[in-house]
């Protein structure tokens, strides 16, 4: 069992097996977590927002770190993040497994990740709030 604080949670006196850290600011993140909260605790597994600063100190990482993308605290206290948070978490969830052998199929992987990183990037936009960012391409 990992110890973080089971107050995050509000479970109190009950720890998990791994964690899912999510952007708490983001809406996007937070209906991703919401999503996963019941197959993960099925699995034992909790989800807390990357804001606490009781994370920060778990993991080792500043606040700024912690932001740059999800992270995914393993059973086995392995730590990982971005797109390769959610391949971690999809072996603990036995029907997302198939993300697994798919990121197997040359190229996959790499998909993955750019496309983690495009959401990652645009995560807190939407029409009204972003301005448009220049191409970093210009002719």
């Amino acid at each position: 069992m990992i110890s973080l604080a089971s107050e995050i949670t509000d479970r109190k006196g009950q720890h998990a097996r791994g964690w899912l850290f999510y952007d708490a600011d983001c809406s996007f993140c937070t209906r991703i977590a919401r999503w996963l909260t019941r197959p993960m605790k099925h699995r034992n597994l909790a989800i807390a927002p990357l804001q606490d600063p009781r994370v920060s100190a778990l993991l080792g990482l500043s606040l700024e770190e912690l932001l740059y993308a999800v992270r995914f605290l393993a059973p086995d206290g392995q730590q990982h993040s971005g797109a390769e948070a959610f391949l971690a978490l999809a072996r603990e969830i036995w029907w997302a497994r198939s993300l697994i052998w798919l990121s197997k199929i040359p190229g996959v992987k790499a998909a993955m990740h750019a496309a983690y990183s495009w959401i990652a990037r645009h995560r807190k936009c939407n029409a009204e709030a972003c301005e448009q960012r220049p191409s970093p391409v210009q002719s």
